[in-house]
């Protein structure tokens, strides 16, 4: 039994020596350092702006009374859609009328009194200054009916454009004042949401140009809007710049009421394909920038050109091609030729 146990381990000992008798010993492997790693492929690294406002009417109108009186008949409602020229109110014009038809009997009395006086003065029966006299006092009479005239009208509130009353202040039978608010008129044809955008970002907007929006109140329908206008100045205080979102013509027709809130997503500097290597992985030596290549499990200095910065990214203008490998931590004390193990990916 000894002996069968013996010959194995002469065997292994013969084996392990030089023919000389001198022991060899194992090669030094060559030490792979493990790192993470990320592949170069494009990402979007557009800059996007989430914004809220509250939708509201681009044209409200409001109504004051143009004379004093008392409200004698209402027609409409808050809600109620109406046409322009549409009769809205009518305040109690009792004296004005009475001072109307006295007007207009002393301008008939006028009109008659220069037609004798003209008579007479083409039968030379009459002085020019008796003539003139008289056609003055006829200009005067006119005037003062249409002073009355005009005044009955005011007792009438007709809407200036096709709207919604979006609300009523007076009340049947109810005293009002020159001045005083009677109705508010929404465009509801034209519904839009003033967003304030920051002096830095506003310069990448323009007019015309679409974007979606959502409203908390229907969060299931995406709206379709337009940049109508971009107002000429910045706010002194806030430094923000109020950007006029367009909503569809039919949006209140859908539901949209003004008041809702509105929340918008702009792509600022929009960079959808750009190349990108995580942050970390971008090194700056003597002013250059440079990564470093995962190549047959070897670094590479690699140097490249660099573009903006979103967040955990960065953008590669130029020296790297998509599905290049480089080491996403990078170090300064690395060195080109490192053997290294990739055990972890980024991105």
């Amino acid at each position: 039994m000894l002996k069968t146990l013996a010959v194995p381990a002469l065997l292994l000992i013969l084996t392990a020596c030089e023919p000389g008798g001198q022991a060899t010993a194992p090669a030094a492997s060559v030490r792979e350092l493990p790192i993470a790693a990320a592949e170069v492929k494009p990402r979007d690294l557009s800059r996007r702006l989430t914004l809220s406002a509250e939708v509201r009417a681009r044209q409200t109108v409001r109504l004051t009374a143009r004379t004093r009186g008392m409200v004698e008949q209402i027609l409409v409602e808050e809600g109620d859609a109406v046409q322009a020229g549409q009769l809205l109110l009518e305040l109690e014009q009792s004296e004005q009328r009475a001072e109307l038809a006295r007007a207009t009997a002393l301008l008939k009395q006028a009109e008659l009194a220069y037609q004798r006086q003209a008579e007479l003065y083409q039968r030379n029966l009459s002085s020019a200054a008796e003539y003139q006299a008289q056609a003055a006092a006829l200009r005067v009479a006119e005037s003062e009916q249409q002073l009355w005239l005009t005044r009955v009208a005011f007792g009438r509130v007709y809407a200036p454009r096709a709207a919604v009353v979006s609300h009523r202040a007076v009340e049947l039978g109810e005293a009002v004042r020159e001045q005083e608010l009677m109705f508010e008129l929404a465009g509801m044809d034209e519904l839009v949401v003033n967003f304030g955008v920051s002096e830095r970002d506003v310069a990448q907007l323009a007019v015309g140009q679409a974007l979606s929006l959502q409203l908390d109140a229907m969060p299931a329908v995406e709206w379709a809007g337009r940049i109508r206008r971009i107002f000429p100045a910045a706010d002194l205080v806030s430094r923000f710049v109020t950007v006029e979102v367009a909503l569809p013509t039919d949006a209140y027709n859908k539901g949209v009421k003004p008041g809702f809130l509105a929340r918008v997503n702009l792509v600022i500097d929009a960079r959808q394909q750009a190349l990108a290597v995580p942050v970390s992985a971008v090194l700056l030596d003597d002013n250059q920038h440079y990564v470093l290549l995962v190549q047959d499990n070897l670094l590479v200095r690699q140097r490249v050109e660099v573009g903006v910065e979103r967040g955990q990214w960065q953008e590669i203008i130029a020296g790297l091609v998509a599905g290049d490998i480089v080491m996403a931590n990078a170090s300064i004390d690395m060195q080109p030729g490192q053997a290294v193990r990739i055990v972890g990916w980024r991105g």
